[in-house]
């Protein structure tokens, strides 16, 4: 007999019934403070990044181009075409960014081994001293912001999210 004789539900009924609203109460407030723990995330990255960029000695280049220069460095040679795909981008605005990398001689171009349509962009000897001075003046950066504004144990707690934030990127 699920109802008494009013008709409202049975003592353990009603208990069931609180029970999963407050399951549900629990579920929704946990998705709100997933959400905004990623809208945190995403503006304090971006913050990071900007400040990073600030830092870097070659704060003339745009972001774009620092992006091709970092992705010829750890991919190696790449024509424009996979260039653009890569940074989800058209042909033609990689095509512009590139020329100007070319121009500013931070990158060069060889034909295609086995496409003669094609050619390969590489990173010129200076490209490669420019990359490694703006890593080099990131990472200095970085870690001297760590070293004098946490804690030992605040340095603990982001090494720890470091490799968390690894396994939200991976794919």
């Amino acid at each position: 007999m699920p109802d008494n004789e009013a008709g409202q539900p049975s003592g353990k009924e009603q208990e069931r019934t609180d029970q999963g609203h407050h399951h549900q109460e629990r579920q929704d407030q946990e998705r709100q403070d997933q959400e905004r723990t990623a809208a945190d995330l995403a503006a304090t990255v971006s913050q990071l990044m900007r400040r990073l960029r600030v830092a870097s000695p070659q704060g003339a280049l745009t972001p774009s181009q620092r992006t091709v220069l970092g992705r010829l460095a750890n991919g190696g040679p790449a024509t424009t075409a996979e260039l653009a795909r890569a940074e989800l981008v058209r042909p033609q605005s990689m095509r512009v960014i590139v020329a100007k990398l070319e121009e500013l001689e931070l990158v060069t171009r060889t034909p295609h081994p086995t496409d003669g349509r094609q050619v390969l962009f590489s990173l010129t000897e200076y490209g490669v001293e420019a990359v490694a001075s703006v890593r080099h003046s990131k990472n200095t950066w970085l870690a001297d912001a760590i070293a004098h504004r946490l804690s030992p144990e605040e340095q603990r707690a982001l090494a720890d999210a470091t490799r968390l934030l690894q396994r939200l990127v991976e794919e």
